[in-house]
């Protein structure tokens, strides 16, 4: 890992966890409260497979077992347009701090109430091939995503193991766009990082973490069942 980039990274972990723990002082999330408050997102999220068609076709990711501070992140930048994408901007515009709160809530304790979970081990069971290895020491994403990219060292950043794959390699794309209304994300780092890669190599790192065993599920509402 250059120093730049360890740089960037100690300067990110130390933002994110400052925005976090303000956040985390001033609204609290009540799981409970978020169930009420699921209507917009169980018609994407609550459904096993379903597909977005922007900017491409990919599978929706699983959010439920995701860490509540990054699902909380993640809508507050869809919110400021930090990341674009109409739909889940228009979503995210609508909620106030506390329903943010709430439904990163739910959601993270959801993925917890959920039979037949095994505690994940600190190394990946699927060794990556010698040119995927070369990828991820490169990209240095174990620093951030933690022990079998599970664990992140911050969780305002995502759990990323066994998410779909394709969403993983559409989510990596857009921090590569320049500039737009309506794509891409602004993340400085992650920029950075995706930025060193080929299309192709981007593919190759999703494919593999999505292929891993992972906390990250889609878990239907009882009316879809």
């Amino acid at each position: 890992m250059t120093k730049k980039l360890t740089t960037l990274l100690a300067l990110a972990v130390a933002s994110v966890t400052a925005i976090a723990t303000a956040h985390a002082a001033e609204v609290q999330g009540d799981a409970q409260a978020g169930a009420k408050k699921i209507a917009m997102c169980v018609g994407c999220h609550g459904i096993p497979g379903y597909q977005a068609t922007f900017p491409e076709v990919h599978k929706v990711p699983m959010i439920a077992g995701q860490n509540a501070k990054y699902i909380a992140t993640a809508l507050d930048a869809y919110r400021k347009g930090d990341r674009r994408h109409p739909t889940m901007r228009g979503i995210a515009a609508s909620l106030s701090d506390q329903d943010i709160a709430d439904l990163a809530a739910y959601y993270e304790q959801l993925g917890k109430t959920q039979k037949g979970k095994a505690e994940l081990p600190a190394k990946p069971r699927t060794e990556p091939k010698p040119q995927v290895a070369a990828l991820l020491q490169k990209a240095a994403c174990v620093s951030c995503h933690g022990d079998n990219f599970s664990k992140p060292i911050d969780p305002a950043y995502p759990k990323i193991a066994g998410q779909h794959a394709d969403y993983l390699f559409v989510a990596l794309k857009s921090y590569k766009a320049e500039p737009n209304a309506v794509v891409g994300r602004s993340n400085p780092v992650m920029a950075g990082i995706a930025k060193q890669f080929s299309t192709a190599e981007l593919k190759a790192l999703a494919n593999y973490v999505g292929a891993l065993d992972g906390e990250l599920r889609t878990v239907p509402e009882p009316r879809f069942r």
